[in-house]
């Protein structure tokens, strides 16, 4: 029987990753990199969590592209969940969405009941859910740059992805890589 796999994907911290590296993020393929159906695993749900720009003046063009990412994950059979961002200097914007992620990884645990949970973020806030998932019996996989990876993350996991090497293996073209760059660089910070 194949191993059933949540991807759950902090959206900022991938990009953020990808534009430290200089390297564009095809979204599809990372999902089937992080799910490996090579493996006999298979994809139950991908949810990537991503913040949009405010919706006030000087931010149009960045939410506008941003709307169209989101449109393109979601007809590309991505779960997307999404919050208003908060403005800052310099035509940048902050997005928290760290607490829905782990309260939706706590609650489809329960109610689909994965073998695998891959948490896409480098993010230490995320070591203690990666404990309780494991205490039900869910192997947890993080994947982030390693750079970006925190070693209290990394040891509350199974195992640990290193994000930049798979990434480097993408296509420079495509759709999907056109979708990053559309996306990838509109002043969004973690």
């Amino acid at each position: 029987m194949a191993k059933r796999v949540l991807v759950l994907i902090d959206e900022a911290n991938v990009s953020a990753s990808a534009h430290d590296l200089d390297l564009e993020v095809d979204w599809r393929a990372l999902q089937t990199a992080l799910v490996r159906p090579m493996d006999g695993r298979e994809c139950i749900e991908t949810v990537v969590y991503t913040g949009l720009p405010p919706l006030m003046d000087g931010y149009e063009q960045q939410r506008q592209v941003k709307e169209d990412f989101v449109f393109w994950l979601r007809t590309q059979g991505f779960l997307v969940v999404t919050q208003e961002g908060a403005p800052r200097e310099g035509g940048r914007y902050k997005s928290n969405l760290d607490v829905y992620m782990a309260v939706d990884a706590v609650d489809l645990s329960v109610e689909i009941h994965p073998d695998v949970v891959v948490l896409c973020t480098g993010d230490a806030d995320f070591s203690h859910l990666a404990l309780r998932l494991r205490r039900r019996g869910i192997r947890v996989e993080v994947a982030a740059a390693r750079d970006a990876l925190s070693s209290r993350l990394r040891s509350s996991a199974n195992q640990a992805i290193a994000l930049d090497e798979v990434i480097a293996k993408f296509p420079a073209e495509g759709e999907s890589s056109r979708a990053y760059t559309l996306a990838g660089r509109d002043g969004q910070t973690r």
